[in-house]
């Protein structure tokens, strides 16, 4: 996915296959969340960690704008395995990542800043695991030109330890996939900050809400195909988000609460004295409804550190 040819770095980016929440209105409605989060804890630098082409950021960089009526007094950083996107505000600052778990050498000694990953953790590449039929924790294998899976070793040495801490079964057939790769790759993030707040959100999962066949998969055209590890395609898997070092975990829902981010439709009456105004807030009511709605953008979870 990260290679010179891989998915990440196609000419049109990740929104050229799927939607996220950073997109279109709902990713205004993000980011009015996220500025919010920022002030309420004085906060003054907001960083994309998994940037994309930069839709969360521009989304920021004018909500700034619009409630302060000049320039924006929260820096901003993106980091992504891409250029720096045509179009990006020149105040943004961008920085090239190697991708993967991989961060740039330029993140680092971050003070007074919001650090978000928003789907990033779950493209973090994690070891398969399965219980065969003797109810041995192993590997699966792919062919990476067709898909098919196939046996490997019995999983052993620290990734056994996690699977056993956070991901315990011994039922034939059940799937671990094993999150230290996504927890090592948080911490390296978490080093990185000298003080602030880091805040990992995606498609996640808690002890008490395993998946037992697992979630890996993977998406291209708009469509959920097969996932074959060949570049072509997003390969996605949900992340044990209670397995990250953090000091909460909630549903996304909850966490937009929080911040004020409210679904009320406006009053019928406000599109006869003020039309503009009555679209502004439907379409900023709509885009909060999908953002916490269940079996959508709501069930993200938001796993909080705070640091320094």
């Amino acid at each position: 996915m990260y290679g010179d040819d891989g998915f990440y770095r196609s000419p049109t980016g990740p929104a050229g296959h799927f939607t996220t929440a950073t997109h279109g209105p709902t990713g205004r409605v993000l980011a009015e969340a996220l500025l919010r989060l920022a002030t309420e804890n004085g906060l003054t630098h907001v960083v994309d960690v998994g940037a994309g082409r930069g839709e969360l950021l521009t989304h920021l960089y004018a909500a700034q704008r619009a409630s302060g009526g000049g320039s924006p007094t929260v820096a901003l950083t993106g980091v992504d395995v891409v250029a720096r996107p045509d179009g990006l505000p020149d105040d943004v600052r961008w920085l090239h990542s190697p991708g993967g778990a991989a961060l740039p050498d330029g993140l680092n000694g971050l003070t007074d800043a919001l650090v978000v990953a928003h789907e990033w953790l779950d493209v973090v590449p994690c070891t398969i695991a399965e219980v065969d039929d003797d109810g041995s924790l192993r590997e699966r294998l792919v062919d990476p030109t067709t898909g098919t899976e196939a046996w490997g070793d019995p999983v052993r040495g620290d990734e056994l330890t996690w699977a056993e801490k956070h991901w315990p079964t011994t039922q034939a057939e059940t799937r671990v996939e094993i999150g230290l790769a996504r927890d090592l790759a948080w911490l390296d993030l978490l080093s990185r900050i000298d003080n602030g707040l880091a805040l990992a959100i995606d498609y996640g999962h808690t002890a008490a809400m395993r998946p037992p066949l697992g979630s890996l998969t993977a998406y291209r055209d708009g469509h959920q195909v097969a996932p074959v590890p060949d570049g072509s395609s997003d390969i996605t898997a949900h992340v044990a988000m209670d397995s990250l070092e953090h000091d909460d975990v909630v549903d996304q829902r909850t966490a937009l609460r929080r911040l004020g981010i409210q679904t009320r439709t406006p009053p019928v009456t406000l599109a006869r004295t003020d039309p503009a105004a009555y679209l502004s807030a439907l379409e900023q009511a709509s885009a909060a409804t999908a953002l916490t709605a269940e079996g959508g953008f709501g069930d993200f979870l938001w796993a909080f550190s705070r640091r320094g």
